[in-house]
């Protein structure tokens, strides 16, 4: 059985790592939720299948998959994407897997936050969770890795960090009254500082406009390398995004990381405005209790939205005249890596993308 420290990762010389750091692999969770994807999930399954094909091209990949999914996923899947039955009620492994954490000799720990649908009973997406939130208890249990129960509430999409002692969250996710409603700014940023053994915690005040998560940063903004943010921005003054990336600029840039450095911030110009059509809202389940999805709503989209792995970065893409800036852009500011644009309207769709869906798990040695 996986051992559960009464201890915090910062007491025990723990920390979490950047997500540009070398990973063991990349953890996946196989969506079927009909009131959330459309035409019974058959079109995200695909794409998942495609983000887990390209991952694998440069580091292990596991896919979590309901049993009633099993033999499915397996079949769609390619053989070299490991999977594994994995009960949950959706497919947010940002969310609700583990956030991975490691000591100087390279032990490799875990962490086990309350995921509560990004709101519980307030302004939750869903009803029940209860699956989603042992889910990270469960890829502990699989991989034999230690566990840190952590009293938050928080997903992992909440949150990034720079390997350096330094956090960027938005204050519209963490200081939801959804989320931890009896804690104080300074309380959670002292959960943060001994979960994630980090120094400096910064707020940007908002994330991406419309998005459901409660303005999750992984959205809107995220390391490239310590002391250099990737923000998502429009040019667009009539775009409710131009506010919100401004505020974030100004902000950052009067900002340090915890090692005293200055940012430098690579503005990455948001796709143009994604609305649902009819035919894709009209392919959802209408289930009480979750939320709808309406044509003409405004998706949360964003380049940002992208994920490190081993030598590549794997960068969500929408057919839109910024695809080929933003691919190129990227290419440019990481140059060691391969960046891998691919299509992702169908996650999108279901209120995230490729960062939203995929969990890194640190290279290290286990016990």
């Amino acid at each position: 059985m996986t051992q559960t420290y009464q201890t915090t990762p910062k007491s025990d010389g723990f920390f979490m790592p950047a997500e540009f750091a070398p990973h063991a692999g990349t953890w996946m969770l196989w969506p079927q939720r009909t009131d959330n994807w459309r035409l019974g999930a058959k079109p995200a399954q695909r794409t998942f299948t495609e983000v887990a094909a390209t991952i694998a091209r440069f580091e292990p990949v596991t896919m979590g998959v309901n049993h009633s999914q099993y033999a499915h996923a397996r079949q769609m899947l390619p053989p070299e994407v490991r999977v594994v039955e994995l009960s949950n009620n959706d497919s947010w492994m940002r969310d609700c897997g583990p956030t991975f954490v490691v000591d100087e000799k390279g032990e490799v720990r875990g962490i086990d936050w309350i995921f509560n649908a990004w709101g519980g009973l307030y302004n939750g997406l869903y009803f029940p969770w209860d699956l989603d939130d042992a889910v990270a208890q469960k890829v502990l249990e699989i991989e034999k890795i230690g566990r840190y129960k952590a009293p938050l509430v928080l997903e992992g999409g909440s949150i990034h960090v720079d390997g350096e002692g330094t956090c960027i969250t938005t204050a519209e996710c963490l200081l939801n009254p959804g989320r931890n409603p009896n804690l104080s700014q300074a309380v959670i940023e002292n959960y943060l500082k001994e979960y994630l053994n980090v120094e400096k915690i910064l707020w940007i005040p908002r994330g991406v406009y419309n998005d459901e998560t409660s303005g999750h940063v992984d959205n809107m903004a995220c390391f490239l390398y310590p002391g250099t943010i990737a923000l998502t921005w429009t040019d667009d003054k009539n775009d409710p995004q131009y506010e919100r990336s401004n505020e974030a600029y100004d902000y950052l840039m009067s900002e340090t990381d915890a090692r005293g450095r200055k940012f430098t911030i690579h503005r990455i110009h948001q796709p143009n405005p994604i609305y649902i059509q009819p035919e894709e809202a009209q392919g959802v389940d209408k289930i009480e209790g979750t939320l709808p999805r309406q044509p003409g709503d405004r998706l949360a989209a964003s380049y940002i939205n992208f994920y490190f792995c081993n030598g590549g970065v794997v960068v969500p893409i929408f057919n839109d005249p910024h695809d080929v800036e933003a691919l190129q852009t990227l290419q440019r500011l990481l140059p060691e890596r391969q960046v891998v644009g691919v299509p992702a309207r169908e996650i999108l769709l279901g209120g995230g993308n490729i960062h939203c869906i995929t969990q890194q798990q640190p290279q290290g040695r286990t016990k």
